[in-house]
């Protein structure tokens, strides 16, 4: 046998063997090799004397035995008189068995599934043997059902079974994400994430000690020892964002540390938790709860709440933003808009996490966030952005309006991300800065007098525009039917009393609406 260990099963959702044993209508049935049960993730078909480099680990390996013929002239033994087959103690005395098992075993397999028929009307007794002295699971798969039945119905299983992972993690994110929202939401995420792992979770110091907050059945002593030992070592300066170790406990529960920051430099704070060994979607599960106790925890929450919440109070009371902007740390700001993509169910919580910030408000249409302008804004996984340019408290409203339109133009257009740019070269403002505001603002007005009252025909106007006139790309802007979108521009244009063909009108009209923007 090979001295190297097997090969780890990949992170995908295996088939329990014993669900494939107890379907009647393949009619499996175990010969030999341990009866607990294993989780099977690959299937393959070999008549190689050797099929170890064809193996990855995990698999259910299936075989007619035609390999088996060459066993015997390698053995001296004589076919049969009659049939010219060699004889089973030919295939399965000496070596040759011995040898396959032992290849099949080193490379990962879980068990060997041997067909009845066409080559073979039994198992062969040695095969049998080896598989029981090598620890290896001996399927005998019955004449009349094709390994292709046996495939299908392992990679059906499989399919349930990643749809059902694809749920728990779904449903997991969405209550991690409503008890962020909540009150008290530090205490409300970590026993969501007990209760959704099976096990205890706390956010400790450093040291594994004290912590904000925990949930769950306490663990024993040992483990409690275990949880400071890898506390300190996710905290550490240079330290891994996270660490495990397995059984953390003599129940074999496992744990599992997650580096959160601190709400100071000298304060740094983890997330510790102690449960059965964990899936992927438990992981997935952990990897969400530790990003919004990060946000909920870490040193820019906890140092701007306070700002934040007096800023908020006196602007309901009426004062004046820019009377309030000293309170909010920064005098500068990005404002951002965006959207899920279809097919992600992404929740605020991880935009939010990416792109650093606690400012988030989820909207019907778009979430919209605001970043402080010192910090870098990229791609997100899952969504597409529009950004703003730099403004100060006073500009916050344009700041919007231009992500707004920044994200229109990202979703027209299917790029994950756009920043607004103001007009002219370079962002200077170009021959419109050379009109003074006023005059601009009440040109523009008049121009666009037509359109007043009417804000769906000025916004599909300004979107129409700024991507060239495109039909298509203004309907997936504005998520409207591409004969709606020209009823309106039709229906602008007459209002106008223009030709909105005419490059001259469409560069007016630009001009009119971003006075007024």
């Amino acid at each position: 046998m090979a001295d190297a260990s097997p090969p780890s099963p990949p992170p995908t959702p295996g088939v329990p063997l014993s669900a494939l044993l107890a379907r009647a209508d393949l009619g499996l049935r175990q010969l030999a090799g341990p009866r607990a049960d294993a989780d099977i993730h690959w299937v393959h078909t070999s008549e190689m004397a050797d099929p170890e480099p064809y193996l990855l680990g995990g698999e259910l390996l299936l075989t007619a035995g035609v390999h088996l013929h060459g066993a015997a002239g390698a053995t001296g033994a004589s076919p049969d008189a009659a049939t010219g087959a060699p004889p089973d103690t030919a295939a399965g005395d000496g070596a040759y068995l011995d040898g396959y098992v032992a290849r099949t075993v080193a490379a990962g397999a879980v068990a060997l599934g041997f067909g009845i028929a066409p080559v073979h009307d039994a198992v062969p007794a040695a095969l049998v043997a080896a598989c029981d002295r090598y620890g290896l699971r001996l399927l005998e798969v019955p004449r009349g059902t094709p390994f292709t039945a046996v495939e299908s119905a392992v990679w059906e299983a499989m399919t349930e079974a990643r749809h059902r992972e694809l749920t728990r993690v779904s449903e997991g994110q969405r209550a991690l994400a409503a008890a962020a929202a909540g009150p008290d939401p530090v205490p409300a995420v970590l026993r969501t994430l007990a209760r959704r792992v099976a096990g205890w979770a706390a956010v400790t110091d450093a040291g594994g000690r004290g912590g904000l907050a925990a949930a769950g059945t306490r663990p024993p002593a040992a483990a409690l020892t275990a949880v400071a030992r890898l506390a300190h070592r996710v905290t550490v300066p240079g330290g891994p964002a996270s660490a495990g170790e397995s059984p953390a406990d003599g129940a074999g529960r496992h744990l599992a540390a997650y580096a959160l920051g601190g709400p100071a430099p000298d304060r740094a704070l983890a997330l510790t938790v102690v449960a059965p060994p964990p899936d992927p979607a438990a992981r997935s599960v952990m990897g969400v709860a530790a990003v919004l106790l990060t946000l909920l925890t870490g040193p820019y929450a906890a140092a701007a709440d306070g700002g934040h919440a007096a800023a908020l109070v006196r602007l309901l009371l009426g004062e004046r933003p820019a009377d309030v902007a000293p309170l909010l740390q920064h005098t500068h700001w990005t404002v951002v808009h965006a959207r899920a993509r279809r097919g992600h169910d992404a929740p605020a919580a991880t935009l939010a996490a990416g792109l650093g910030t606690p400012l988030i408000a989820p909207g019907a249409d778009a979430v919209r966030a605001l970043v402080p302008a010192d910090r870098g804004i990229g791609p997100q996984p899952g969504w597409t952005l529009g950004v703003s340019e730099p403004v100060t408290v006073a500009g916050l409203p344009a700041g919007d309006a231009h992500a707004a339109a920044a994200l229109r133009r990202a979703t027209a257009g299917r790029r994950p991300l756009v920043r607004h740019r103001s007009p002219g070269i370079g962002g200077t403002g170009g021959l419109a800065a050379l009109v003074p505001p006023a005059e601009a603002r009440a040109h523009a007005a008049a121009v666009l007098a037509p359109l007043d009252g009417a804000p769906a025909l000025r916004e599909t106007l300004h979107t129409w525009l700024s991507l060239h006139g495109s039909w298509d790309r203004t309907a997936t802007a504005l998520s409207l039917h591409r004969n709606t979108v020209r009823q309106r521009i039709a229906r602008t244009a007459a209002l106008l009393d223009t030709d909105l063909d005419d490059p001259q009108v469409r560069m007016e009209l630009w001009f009119a609406l971003g006075a007024l923007s």
